[in-house]
């Protein structure tokens, strides 16, 4: 059946938003940083399903770009992530947890923040959902060029998992190669690059 589905065009992909009917809701369970609440959706025909949604408030991710000799380069992050045990290669990045701020400036603030930097130009490269299926994070990803450094004085103390975290300019190729070897598998940073360099090209 699948091989005999339409041919569609880039014009014909368009996400198509709308929730169902939620005929129960409750919060199954409250954390520090996300509650998961527990929903009854009908999805017509007579089919009722349970789903467990994780709620978030969204987040930001930050290309950090500079021109070099060799071609563009962007700014990378190593940062320990308990769940999956392991210091993961990312993008600057950060939640949207300040109530009033808009999500261009929290990616100026999570820049600042995480690498001490601040940039003169910025453009919103996509949005995403990492997991929908059972989140409900969308994660809006900005390029930031005209780079300069956060003075001294004014830079942000970092603690927990963001203190003394490793941090490099690589060639966008080159990350690339590390996304397509199996190198590096931090899902936001593979989409940003690899949204980058198809726009580079």
């Amino acid at each position: 059946m699948s091989l005999d589905a339409p041919r569609l065009s880039a014009a014909d992909l368009h996400d198509l938003p709308g929730r169902r009917p939620v005929v129960a809701s409750e919060v199954a369970f409250t954390g520090k940083v996300w509650d998961v609440r527990r929903d009854q959706v009908d999805l017509g025909g007579g089919s009722v399903v349970t789903r467990d949604v994780v709620e978030h408030d969204g987040a930001v991710l930050v290309l950090a770009v500079r021109e070099d000799r060799g071609g563009p380069e962007v700014l990378l992050i190593r940062q320990y992530r308990h769940p999956v045990a392991a210091e993961d290669w990312e993008l600057p990045a950060g939640l949207l947890d300040v109530e009033g701020e808009d999500p261009l400036q929290a990616a100026r603030r999570e820049l600042a923040e995480e690498a001490d930097l601040r940039a003169e130009h910025w453009e919103q490269l996509l949005s995403f959902t990492p997991s929908p299926g059972s989140l409900g994070e969308v994660i809006t990803a900005f390029v930031a060029t005209g780079l300069s450094e956060v003075p001294a004085g004014e830079r942000h103390v970092r603690e927990h998992e963001e203190a003394g975290m490793p941090v490099g300019w690589v060639r966008v190729p080159d990350v690339v190669a590390a996304v397509l070897g199996g190198q590096v598998r931090n899902g936001p940073m593979i989409v940003g690059v690899l949204a980058l360099a198809a726009r580079l090209h």
